[in-house]
């Protein structure tokens, strides 16, 4: 009764957008991590650099 015309479109799936939202969702927490993780480092990196300059300095 309701067969599918042959000549009709194929049905798309979801949009890039909507995969990539997903993708996100789904990884959220990984990715909130791992920024969290590089901002880490990067506080650490800074500080000991901070302090090798003011050594240097002959403070």
């Amino acid at each position: 009764m309701n067969e599918p015309r042959p000549d009709a479109p194929a049905p798309r799936g979801p949009g890039r957008l909507t995969r990539a939202s997903a993708w996100l969702r789904r990884r959220r927490d990984t990715l909130l991590l791992s920024a969290v993780r590089g901002a880490a480092y990067g506080a650490g990196a800074g500080t000991v650099g901070l302090v090798f300059w003011w050594i240097r300095r002959g403070a």
